[in-house]
């Protein structure tokens, strides 16, 4: 999934550049001379060259690891990333692939993530990293690190936003069917799937009505009196069942919905805030910095989609040349 996630995100915005022929060209390199590549679950890729013979210019360099990544690899491979390194434009990594970053001292005193469930080991093995294990991928100048599995594409989507633009990025992520800009770092859940993790079904039931029904009065009260509940009773299953306080969660939900409306939509604050039941502007913005550390206002400025439409891409944009070593 490292590596055919994220091959996947720039495939598909070849097919939305017909005109341009290929936007990337896209080639998968091997560490190891077979072409054969078998993941840890048994399912095998082939890839399209082994890394030695790469003598065309590339663009982007990925480095998308796996298991095998965490127990270093070949000094040769390390020597050929670092090589590589002063050649291309951009440098990547996916999940554990990090940790073959880190070994060519790319990554020293810069901040890094991978997946969560080595980013234990991942410090302690390279102290000089700066490891945050929340972010879904971090950008350091030139050099991309990125969490584990799907967290590749939320990368690869991210590059793409950044040669092609917004909406370009955007019509990907639908064919996707993938948000473009994940809400939360590795360490939370979406609250709109939090419902999942509930071993109660009534509460299961209740949290999917509330995401569907933000416009309503979603307070403690209300909630508890639709599963039969006391208040005191509901607010402690509440907390016990999610980790959460039931206020502080449909906060989450509001701030959720008002984010993609920011993104998405030229509506007002005052708008958004009214639609997503918040009772008016400032307690929209009381709740966004709480949730995310940011205002409504600077979240629209960073992340509001504003690229421009593919059909106005010039025909002779450049051509982005992709390799993806994948490490065995």
């Amino acid at each position: 999934m490292d590596v055919v996630g994220a091959f996947q995100v720039f495939a598909i915005a070849n097919r939305h550049f017909p005109e341009l022929e290929r936007v990337y060209e896209i080639s998968v390199a091997s560490s190891v001379a077979r072409s054969e590549i078998t993941g840890y679950d048994g399912l095998s890729i082939l890839s399209h060259c082994y890394y030695r013979d790469i003598t065309r210019k590339v663009d982007t360099l990925v480095i998308a690891g796996k298991l095998g990544a965490r127990s270093g690899a070949s000094p040769e491979v390390v020597s050929w990333i670092t090589s590589m390194s002063k050649k291309v434009r951009r440098l990547a990594s996916i999940c554990t692939g990090a940790f073959l970053l880190a070994e060519t001292g790319l990554l020293d005193r810069k901040r890094a993530t991978t997946h969560w469930a080595f980013a234990g080991e991942f410090a302690s093995r390279f102290p000089r990293v700066q490891v945050d294990p929340d972010p879904i991928w971090i950008r350091e100048g030139r050099i991309y690190t990125s969490a584990g599995v799907t967290a590749g594409m939320d990368l690869a989507l991210a590059l793409v936003e950044e040669d092609l633009g917004s909406k370009a990025a955007l019509a990907v992520a639908r064919v996707l069917v993938v948000s473009l800009r994940r809400p939360g770092g590795q360490s939370q859940f979406s609250r709109s799937l939090a419902a999942q993790a509930s071993n109660r079904k009534p509460l299961r039931e209740l949290l999917v009505w509330a995401v569907e029904n933000l416009s309503k009065d979603l307070s403690v009260e209300n909630l508890a009196s639709r599963v039969a509940m006391s208040r005191r009773n509901f607010t402690r299953v509440f907390a016990a069942e999610l980790g959460i306080p039931p206020a502080r969660y449909v906060e989450q939900l509001r701030v959720e919905a008002a984010r993609r409306q920011l993104e998405e939509t030229s509506r007002s604050v005052e708008e958004i805030a009214s639609a997503c039941r918040f009772s008016n502007g400032e307690s929209m913005r009381r709740a966004f910095l709480r949730s995310i550390g940011t205002p409504p206002s600077q979240y629209r400025d960073r992340f509001q989609c504003a690229g421009v439409s593919p059909v106005h891409l010039p025909t002779e944009a450049r051509m982005f040349r992709q390799v993806f070593a994948n490490t065995a």
